[in-house]
């Protein structure tokens, strides 16, 4: 199958309205840019986002929630946008809260086809409310399933044609599990190369969990909080 599209625009041109989406990334670390963008120009609405957060207003989901192109925002982190709470609580936007871990885990449980575990994060909270509860060994655990996403949207490093992927440093994040957890998974790069120039023991997504690669372009990399040390 071939896998490489000539940009952002081609790859996600299958998101429909109303689809649930997958972005990698962890603030405004190895977030899929281009993707975003692509998005935001297609105007695709009424979207599921899962995502460790929800970017800040004029960068990564924040452009998204801007065109209000986001229905529903599933995170565990969301403090550093404004328009995410103003449409949080007018009501405009539907939001769901998980601790950090679990959606982590609930991103690799969906890309190892296990359906649901059990994990004692937010017993005894909200998290657990409406949620099947069960003791092990003496301690309380809920029940949680894996996610069903019909789109996972990464950002690596380095790529080869058959959509093997080596992520940089803090870039890998989220990003190798929900590559591995989405129906469709579309993975863009900084370098695209030929199969056999990446080193196999580098790799951190095998090829057959990408089902599109493109070759970025003009990527910001953001800082998003920046401290320097007072002079002396």
């Amino acid at each position: 199958m071939k896998k490489v599209v000539a940009n952002a625009d081609e790859a996600i041109s299958g998101i429909q309205d109303g689809m649930t989406l997958m972005l990698g990334g962890f603030g405004l670390c190895g977030i899929p840019e281009n993707s975003i963008a692509a998005l935001v120009k297609k105007g695709t609405k009424r979207l599921t986002c899962i995502s460790n957060n929800a970017g800040v207003d004029d960068f990564g989901i924040g452009l998204m929630l801007q065109q209000k192109q986001v229905k529903k925002m599933i995170s565990s982190y969301v403090g550093e946008n404004a328009e995410f709470e103003r449409q949080l609580l007018s009501g405009e936007l539907e939001v769901e809260l998980i601790p950090q871990g679990t959606l982590a885990e609930r991103c690799r449980a969906a890309g190892a086809g296990i359906p649901a575990f059990f994990t004692p994060a937010g017993f005894g909270t909200e998290v657990a409310e409406g949620k099947e509860t069960r003791e092990f060994n003496g301690k309380m655990y809920l029940l949680e399933h894996a996610f069903d996403s019909d789109y996972a949207i990464v950002k690596a490093w380095k790529g080869d044609t058959e959509g093997n992927l080596i992520f940089k440093g803090t870039a890998r994040n989220f990003n190798p599990m929900m590559a591995m957890a989405g129906k469709i998974t579309i993975a863009e790069v900084e370098e695209l190369v030929q199969p056999g120039e990446l080193d196999a023991n580098e790799i951190h997504v095998p090829g057959i969990f990408v089902n599109h690669i493109f070759k970025g372009v003009n990527y910001e990399k953001r800082i998003e909080q920046r401290t320097v040390r007072v002079g002396s």
